[in-house]
């Protein structure tokens, strides 16, 4: 039987092989409306189209665990809460006490129609009702088909927009784990392309000496080995994009071929004997600094500029802030039934945890960890300890002030340097006055002259100008000294 909740009646879902008109008429006494349920599916269409949030589950006596994990099936559900009845002694089995634990907010044991049985119900009711007042829908998949609000995220939303508008060729940096082929085929979908192949090749995955045939393809009796013709990566993209995935690890002698290909729209199959006309748009990524791979000479200058026209940065996840906790709870809506509990969410302190982390592994890493948590979790909150992440070492709090003091003289530091110590010059660039200047140095214990020891001429003018300091404000304030 299932009782279900309304603003102005409060209803409570009875699962049980058969209705109980003595429980139902000591409900309804108490301020209760109770449905019955005969069956788990049946109780699932009554959640599902009445919004219950409390439901009433009578275990049968001896109950075996094939019956337990049918009833599971629907009380994992997160969005009700469930108190099982049971007979005395009942809790003592261990199969019975696990499911409670697992999936019940409470319980009751024979006779319950008394007060302790409308306490439950209650404190399930009002529990219920404080979460749907204050947890925000789980997220979804959002704009270019990615979660994510912060403002770097933003930003390349908005870069997306813009190469989809074009033909030209896109290069997306970033490390590894950040999505960059979610970026790529972003970029796809929203370009004129769109209804055209999108295909992807991973270059640090295939051997050297295999990938220039999967690039271009073979002709029959290319190679040993070569049975039949087979047609490459890139012309099977032909008017669609191709996405060139870890292309900083592409061997040396598969570069020249493929820069041939970027300049003259022309591929030639391994043993062929004409070119190939391909109208492909190219998309590339990897997690290697290619300026510094160009300067090491282990990737050639000419391919860089044809692959960087236009180029993408994807933010790694130590960065992006609050979309931290938006994309672990979209992996635990992904994964929530992965688990063996009806688990109600992230506690606080798994948040904090994952917010100090650095994530070298970014989305990808954090999407698994929350993956093994649902599986590894005991309650009903995956906590930290659930996360196995490495505890960190922030350091000492640091206060505002001190922040603001360490810029401040870092400011007048930088200014002093770049004017070679003319306390005019800084003090102007500044925006404060030179005895303003000359206090704050004095404060910060700065000298008027370069670390080498000859004094500046600029210190001595000033003094000369007769200006007696008086007690300065900070560089904050006197801004507009």
């Amino acid at each position: 039987m299932t009782f279900v909740s309304a603003d102005t009646e409060r209803t409570v879902l009875y699962l049980s092989n058969s209705p109980d008109q003595k429980l139902a008429d000591f409900l309804a006494a108490s301020g209760w409306h109770a449905v019955h349920a005969k069956s788990t599916a049946s109780a699932e269409r009554m959640i599902d189209r009445d919004n219950i949030k409390v439901g009433l589950v009578e275990l049968p006596q001896d109950c075996t665990s094939q019956q337990l994990s049918a009833l599971a099936s629907c009380m994992r559900r997160p969005e009700t809460n469930w108190v099982a009845q049971i007979a005395p002694g009942e809790a003592d089995n261990e199969l019975v006490s696990r499911f409670i634990l697992d999936y019940c907010f409470d319980f009751v044991t024979r006779p319950w129609l008394n007060e302790r049985l409308i306490f439950a119900l209650g404190h399930a009711h009002g529990l219920s009702a404080l979460r749907h007042a204050h947890v925000t829908p789980e997220p979804s998949l959002g704009r270019h088909g990615m979660v994510g609000q912060c403002d770097a995220m933003q930003q390349l939303y908005r870069r997306i927009d813009k190469c989809s508008a074009t033909e030209a060729p896109v290069f997306v940096a970033g490390e590894s784990g950040t999505g960059k082929e979610l970026t790529a085929r972003a970029i796809h979908e929203r370009s004129p392309r769109a209804g055209r192949q999108f295909v992807a090749i991973n270059c640090a995955a295939i051997p050297p000496s295999l990938l220039q045939a999967e690039l271009f393809g073979h002709e029959r009796g290319a190679f040993t080995g070569a049975l039949q013709r087979k047609i490459g990566r890139i012309e099977s993209a032909h008017e669609g994009t191709l996405f060139l995935d870890e292309i900083g690890d592409m061997p040396h002698e598969c570069q020249a071929v493929l820069l041939r290909f970027l300049q003259e729209g022309t591929i030639e199959r391994l043993g062929g004997n004409g070119p190939i006309h391909v109208n492909v748009r190219v998309i590339s990524a990897t997690h290697v600094d290619l300026d510094k791979a160009v300067e090491e000479g282990r990737f050639r200058a000419d391919l860089y500029h044809r692959l960087c026209v236009l180029c993408l940065v994807e933010p790694p996840l130590r960065e992006r802030g609050g979309d931290i906790k938006l994309l672990a709870s979209y992996a635990l809506s992904m994964y929530r039934q992965d688990g063996a509990r009806k688990l109600r969410g992230l506690s606080s302190d798994a948040i904090v945890a994952m917010s100090n982390y650095a994530w070298p592994g970014n989305v990808r890493e954090l999407i698994n960890c929350v993956r093994r948590a649902v599986v590894m979790s005991e309650g009903r909150f995956i906590n930290a300890s659930d996360l196995g992440l490495p505890e960190t070492d922030n350091g000492p709090a640091v206060t505002l002030a001190e922040i603001r003091s360490k810029a401040e003289k870092d400011a007048i530091e930088h200014a002093l340097q770049r004017h070679g110590y003319r306390l005019s010059e800084a003090a102007a660039e500044l925006g404060i006055s030179r005895a303003t200047l000359y206090r704050l140095m004095h404060a910060d214990r700065l000298h008027a002259e370069p670390s080498g020891g000859r004094a500046s001429n600029a210190g001595a003018d000033d003094d000369a100008a007769g200006e007696r300091p008086r007690r300065a404000p900070s560089l904050m304030s006197a801004a507009s000294v």
